[in-house]
Order: C-alpha cells, then structure tokens, then sequence
C-alpha cells in the first residue's frame, strides 16, 4: 500500500476538525453538567421543602397530642371533682335530717347518743373528704355562698349581718355544694 504524506494543509484541516470536535465535546459536557448541577440545587431545594413540611407537620401533630394529654387529664380531674360533688349532694339530706333529729327532744338517752355519734362520724367523713361547712349566722351576707329567703329588721345586728340559717351551706374546696339558706338582717 501506498502511504500518503500528510501535507501541511492536510495536517491543518485534521487538527482543525480534532479541535472542533473536542471543544463541542467540552461544551457539551459543561453544559450537561451545568444542567445536572441545576437539576440537582432544584432537586436539594425541593427535598429540603420537603423536609421542612415534615417536620412542620410533625411538631404540629407533637403539639397537638400534648394538647390532647393534657385536655384528657383535665376531663379526668374534672369528671373525678363532678363524681365527689354529687355524692356529697346526695349524702346532704341525710346530714340534714340528722341535724334535725339532734335538734328534737328525746326521752331515750342512749338512742339520743346513738344518733350523736352517726353525726359526729358524717360530719367527719364529709371532712376527710375536704367538705367545709359555710359559716352563716352572725357572717355578713355574701350571695355567692349564701341564699337569702328572707329579710328581718333587727336593731342589734348590722346591716346584711346574717340572723338565722335555715339549712346548713357545704363547699368543697372553693366550690359551692350547697348554699346556705338563711335570713338577712337589715
């Protein structure tokens, strides 16, 4: 075979060519990296907003559950206080009528004694339980402890002084079970 000589101007128009191809090959690849690179800050920004509404909703539904605890335990606290106020409620009468028996005159002094002590021994359990008995006669009238029926005039007592209490007033803690029933002077 034979073998060509490369001429000047032949050798030109191949390193021409070469250095073409290899500039667009250059060209190519840096713009297909500038696209990867723009392709990958979009496709970090979209994870990170991504990632930032996560653990938005996740502190969100965190909040939401410490709510729930504690709206549960307040329920519970409350549903507990409700629970005690109406059994206290419905031990009252019974508080009541033997107050009255107290009061009456009895022949029998060991039944007398015996209806002393169940009430000495309610009025103890209702004390253990944190029940306070609202002090009425001589007080001045506070309508948010006491309910009045009626009114007297009485030089001796001052004005909205508490003369008489027709049924005992309860509160547990620093809520009212039951108003007292009394008589204002004045």
């Amino acid at each position: 075979m034979a073998k060509t000589k490369n001429t000047p101007e032949i050798n030109k128009d191949i390193n021409d060519a070469d250095s073409i191809d290899i500039n667009e090959s250059i060209n190519e690849k840096e713009s297909g990296q500038t696209d990867n690179d723009t392709r990958d800050t979009e496709q970090n920004e979209s994870l990170s907003d991504q990632l930032s509404a996560e653990k938005d909703k996740y502190l969100r539904l965190a909040a939401e559950y410490d709510n729930f605890r504690k709206r549960s335990a307040k329920e519970r606290e409350m549903t507990y206080s409700n629970a005690r106020t109406d059994v206290i409620s419905k031990l009252l009468p019974v508080y009541d009528n033997l107050e009255r028996a107290l009061k009456m005159e009895c022949a029998d002094e060991s039944f007398y004694k015996g209806v002393e002590m169940i009430m000495t021994q309610l009025t103890e359990t209702l004390g253990d339980m944190g029940v306070q008995i609202i002090p009425a006669i001589g007080q001045p009238f506070d309508p948010n402890r006491h309910n009045a029926v009626m009114s007297i005039e009485n030089p001796d007592l001052g004005e909205n002084i508490i003369a008489e209490e027709y049924q005992k007033g309860f509160m547990l803690g620093d809520r009212v079970i039951r108003f007292s029933t009394v008589v204002v002077a004045n």
